[in-house]
């Protein structure tokens, strides 16, 4: 079968089929626009797509203007095409077409099915350059992607680094006198949470941005392993999702490690020491906040054991993240986490 194309001006027997409407108002439209018939055949092209593609309307025509779409966005385009004209509905496609000086451009094609009596008439539409944006897109993923690689570089080193800490520790630990031992446990035990949190931070899928339930429920199940099973006991509930930056995640990681080595300190070895974390539901422009409470604190059951330094660390983690904390981690006074908004 013969295909139609129509003349420069969009006349002929295909161009007729344009009305004097369409073609006047697509002519002094500045975005490229076409119109097809029902067999998907170009059947009219406006100057801006002429000066766009530097050919002329009858070699653009019929399914001519195909050869300018890249190679590689060919069947994608292609078959999106086919499956608007199967069942006639409004489509969009992002594809690259070849502008007239050979370079490529990034082309968000809408098309829109038009009817007559109820017969399919074909489509008109139009395209919009979108390559900057496509660059801009392309450059933000770059970024994104490099920001990953570093902020897991960075983790990666601090890990190793705390468990070299870990090590020295010990050894300093098993040299020392007895009564400084228990000192010497207790900054063990710190920094092999410190190492924990690390780990789980460099761990996350995306370390730049950390879901929240997540990222505590896999700390909760690293900070059981510290000890024998069964000494160390969290439970984790978020009725709430969220996105953490990476130094919030780490400041909240420091702190439930803090409270777990609190409660560690403040019970006898053979007791479990109960952890719940509970993350509230909430509004989506309300805080987004953290409760914890541990057993054991403020019951004054706690073994000879070092100064009580937890209220003054989890003050300190919390200033560096701009958490606002109040509280105690006990059941009379949960330790309450205000999050700074994800910026």
């Amino acid at each position: 079968m013969a295909v139609e194309t129509p003349s420069p001006e969009g006349t002929g027997s295909a161009g007729s089929r344009v009305s004097a409407a369409f073609r006047s108002f697509a002519e002094g439209a500045s975005l490229p626009i076409w119109r097809t018939d029902p067999r998907g055949y170009c059947i009219y092209v406006n100057p801006a797509w002429i000066a766009f593609r530097g050919r002329t309307a009858d070699v653009e025509g019929g399914y001519g203007w195909r050869d300018g779409v890249h190679p590689e966005d060919r069947a994608d385009h292609d078959a999106v095409l086919a499956a608007a004209h199967a069942n006639p509905a409004s489509f969009t496609v992002e594809y690259r077409l070849r502008r007239h000086d050979g370079l490529f451009r990034w082309m968000l094609g809408q098309g829109t099915p038009l009817f007559e009596d109820g017969a399919f008439q074909g489509f008109c539409g139009a395209c919009f350059d979108i390559t900057d944006r496509r660059r801009a897109e392309e450059h933000a993923a770059q970024a994104a992607a490099e920001k990953e690689a570093l902020l897991a570089e960075v983790y990666h080193r601090v890990r190793n680094n705390l468990q070299v800490m870990v090590s020295l520790i010990g050894l300093y630990g098993r040299a020392a006198p007895g009564a400084c031992r228990p000192a010497f446990d207790a900054l063990g035990q710190r920094v092999r949470a410190i190492a924990l949190v690390q780990q789980h931070l460099h761990e996350a899928p995306h370390v730049a941005s950390i879901d929240l339930g997540d990222y505590l429920t896999r700390l909760a199940q690293g900070l059981m392993q510290l000890r024998r099973p069964g000494r160390i006991a969290i439970a984790v509930q978020a009725e709430r999702s969220a996105l953490l930056q990476p130094r919030t995640a780490n400041a909240l990681g420091m702190i439930l490690a803090e409270v777990v080595a609190e409660g560690l300190d403040a019970t006898a070895e053979g007791t479990t020491c109960h952890t719940a974390v509970t993350v509230p539901a909430g509004a989506a422009d309300e805080p987004l906040r953290v409760s914890i409470v541990a057993s054991g604190l403020g019951a004054g059951s706690a073994p000879a054991a070092p100064p009580k330094l937890g209220p003054r660390l989890i003050a300190a983690y919390a200033a560096q993240a701009e958490i606002a904390v109040s509280g105690e981690a006990t059941t009379a006074a949960p330790l309450t986490l205000v999050l700074p908004p994800v910026r």
